[in-house]
């Protein structure tokens, strides 16, 4: 038995576009994602000091939970 495989070769204006599309697409989900408050929450309370943290209540392995706790079952 035999196997044909043939593929068009695509432009690389196509493929510049298509790449570019995506890019903006991948940044826009990125932007969404960065300004969202419980991200801006859980990076502010990563940044604190174990010692910090414990003066809180929280422990760095908590912190996603206690942040997302109301909307995530974690």
């Amino acid at each position: 038995m035999a196997d044909i495989t043939s593929s068009a070769p695509v432009s690389p204006g196509i493929r510049n576009r298509i790449s570019t599309f995506f890019d903006g697409v991948i940044e826009g989900l990125a932007r969404i994602a960065e300004n969202n408050s419980r991200v801006r929450q859980l990076n502010a309370l990563a940044a604190l000091s174990d010692e910090d943290l414990a003066a809180r209540g929280l422990r760095r392995e908590d912190i996603a939970r206690h942040v997302f706790s109301d909307s995530l079952y974690l």
